[in-house]
């Protein structure tokens, strides 16, 4: 499986944006994820969502502000992401994982390469 993130970018705090991923492979079959890795720190989960997409998680800091979402007639995962604070400043990397939903790196399989979000005060 390989992953390709994207939709990155500079954004003021309070505003808006979406990252994607887009996914090779049966993509149908996996759980798939989101981890934000911010500078001097650990790689951190965000959210999850379910080889259907019927069921997803969230780190507390994101819950209201973020949405995981799939399309799998499109091989995609999005993260829409709003009400951004600068503490959301990090690389974002897709994850995909054989397991059923779960917040944990060690259960996803595959990783894409990231995509950077810059939140400025």
């Amino acid at each position: 499986v390989q992953l390709q993130a994207s939709g990155g970018g500079l954004v003021e705090a309070g505003g808006s944006l979406r990252v994607a991923c887009v996914a090779s492979g049966r993509f149908g079959l996996y759980t798939m994820g989101w981890f934000r890795q911010a500078p001097g720190k650990e790689r951190e989960f965000v959210a999850a969502i379910n080889y259907s997409g019927g069921n997803t998680v969230y780190t507390d800091s994101v819950k209201g502000r973020f949405t995981i979402s799939r399309d799998n007639a499109k091989n995609t995962v999005y993260l829409q992401m709003s009400s951004l604070k600068p503490e959301d400043t990090a690389v974002y990397y897709c994850a995909a994982g054989w397991n059923s939903l779960t917040t944990s790196r060690a259960d996803y399989n595959y990783w894409g390469q990231g995509t950077l979000v810059t939140v400025s005060s």
